[in-house]
């Protein structure tokens, strides 16, 4: 039960690190050289990344819970 929670939180969280690294790409090839803009990019871009890493780390998490409490 736990491994298909696992895998279904991947999954959500791969989609919405994809969606966001589109949105980044979007508002930076939008942004027309304003530094505002292109910050702003930027920090999406890298909102992206942490959830890329969140997906991946999230599997060995659950892991380490798992011996935590002895399943």
């Amino acid at each position: 039960m736990i491994n298909r929670i696992t895998k279904w939180l991947v999954g959500l969280l791969v989609a919405l690190a994809t969606l966001f690294l589109t949105v980044g790409f979007i508002r930076y090839l939008l942004a027309g050289g304003d530094p505002g803009e292109v910050g702003k990019a930027k920090d999406t871009l890298k909102y992206a990344a942490i959830g890329y890493g969140g997906a991946v780390m999230a599997p060995v998490l659950v892991t380490i819970l798992k011996s935590f409490v002895g399943g």
